[in-house]
Formats: structure tokens, C-alpha cells, sequence
């Protein structure tokens, strides 16, 4: 059995990371039995979550999962879409995770308010005389990686255009389709609808929620993912 390693449920949602909760999805796109384990970031491979184990075998970062997923099990998570349709699938999952992830890290931990009802729970473990030092050095560190990265050094206004712009897009492919592109869900809907859903997570004012809730259609493909693939569980 696959055991996949991750968070667990936090934050009204099925995990924080919207890398996690895209792995878990393909695992239960792709009908692998699996269970879940929380207590293997400590031996995360690339220091980061998620993986998962199967027998011997470790595999990091959501994207080399599916590619495991496709090579070992013969699992086909585009069923019926033509090249040009598995291109857009691509493009789209890859401006949510290289794009829209960026816009959440700043929206979650550089929003004081944001952060308090968020990140900083993370830290409740840390003994309080040093909780303070730690939240503050790691905000740094993150600040740093958002200015070198490129959306830290926009501003305000202009963070919340792109979020409008990104979400715009997403509800373009969409349409009237049920799934992002027909009928039944591809490989792609697993990282639209984690980076959606996070972006959706009510704990957490600013750009991105209010441009996702701006859009009914794309609301209603998040319930619907989420009544599909998180029935009745926390963070649902």
C-alpha cells in the first residue's frame, strides 16, 4: 500500500498545502488504495511535503507522484483529451503552482491578520519565550523568498490585479463545463482545486479569495470537487 505523507487536516482544510491535497487527489483519481501518515516531513526527501512510499520505492513533489502514478500503475489522468487539451490542462496547473501559490504565501503570511489566524498556529508548539523570535525570523526568511522570487516586490494593488487576471483565466477554460476540461475531472483538476479551495479558505482576507468568491462558477467547481473527493471529512 502507498503511504502518502502530509500535514493532516488544518485550517478548515483537508491539509494547508495545496501540494498535498493535489497528491491526495490523484491518489483517489487513480484508485490506489493508500493511507496517510503525518509524521514524516522530519524525512521529507527534498525537505518538503508531500510523498509517499510504495514498498521501497520514495517519490517527492506532487508532480514526480503523478509521473509515478502514470509509469507504475498505467494510470491515465486525461482520458479522452486531445493534445491540445492536455496543453491547456498543463498551462493552467502550472500557472496555479508557480503562480498562484506565490500570491497565497504572500496573502497568508505577509497579512498580519492573516498570519495570526493562520501560519502562526504552526507555531504553538515553539516554547512561548522563543515564539516570537522564531515566527518573526521565519516571516523574514519567507519575505525574502517572495522578493527574490518576484511577487514580494509588487504591490499591493498590482498583486491584487494578477490574482483578479489568474482567477479570470481559470474561469475562461472552465465555462460550463462541470470539470475543467468536461465532463468527469483530469489530472489538472487535483492541483486547480487545491490551489482554488486554499485560496477560498475563509480564514484568510485579501486579493485572491475575494477574485475566486468574484466568480460563482469557480465556487461551484470547488463544491463540487469537494463533495466528490472530500465527502463528510474535515476540511470539507
Amino acid at each position: 500500500m502507498i503511504t502518502l505523507y502530509t500535514f493532516g487536516p488544518a485550517l478548515g482544510l483537508p491539509d494547508p498545502s495545496s501540494f498535498v491535497t493535489k497528491a491526495e487527489i490523484l491518489l483517489k483519481m487513480a484508485g490506489v488504495p493508500y493511507a496517510k501518515d503525518r509524521k514524516g516531513f522530519g524525512k521529507a526527501p527534498k525537505g518538503k511535503l508531500p510523498y509517499i512510499r510504495d514498498e521501497e520505492v520514495v517519490v517527492s513533489d506532487s508532480t514526480f507522484i503523478r509521473f509515478y502514478l502514470e509509469d507504475r500503475y498505467g494510470i491515465d489522468f486525461n482520458p479522452g483529451l486531445s493534445p491540445a487539451e492536455c496543453g491547456v490542462a498543463w498551462a493552467v496547473e502550472k500557472m496555479c503552482e508557480d503562480h498562484l501559490y506565490w500570491l497565497m504565501v504572500d496573502e497568508r503570511w505577509m497579512i498580519d491578520g492573516n498570519f495570526e489566524r493562520g501560519p502562526a498556529q504552526f507555531f504553538k508548539a515553539v516554547p512561548a519565550p522563543l515564539r516570537w523570535l522564531v515566527q518573526t525570523t521565519i516571516r523574514r526568511r519567507v519575505r525574502k523568498t517572495l522578493h527574490g522570487q518576484g511577487e514580494g516586490r509588487f504591490t499591493a494593488a498590482e498583486r491584487a490585479r494578477l490574482a483578479a487576471r489568474a482567477m479570470a483565466a481559470i474561469a475562461d477554460v472552465l465555462g460550463d463545463r462541470p470539470y475543467l476540461m468536461g465532463a468527469e475531472p483530469c489530472g489538472a483538476d487535483a492541483t486547480v482545486f487545491a490551489f482554488l479551495q486554499g485560496a477560498l479558505c475563509p480564514l484568510f482576507e485579501g486579493p485572491l479569495r475575494s477574485a475566486a468568491e468574484a466568480s460563482p462558477g469557480l465556487v461551484d467547481y470547488c463544491h463540487r470537487l469537494t463533495a466528490r473527493y472530500y465527502p463528510g471529512e474535515e476540511g470539507a
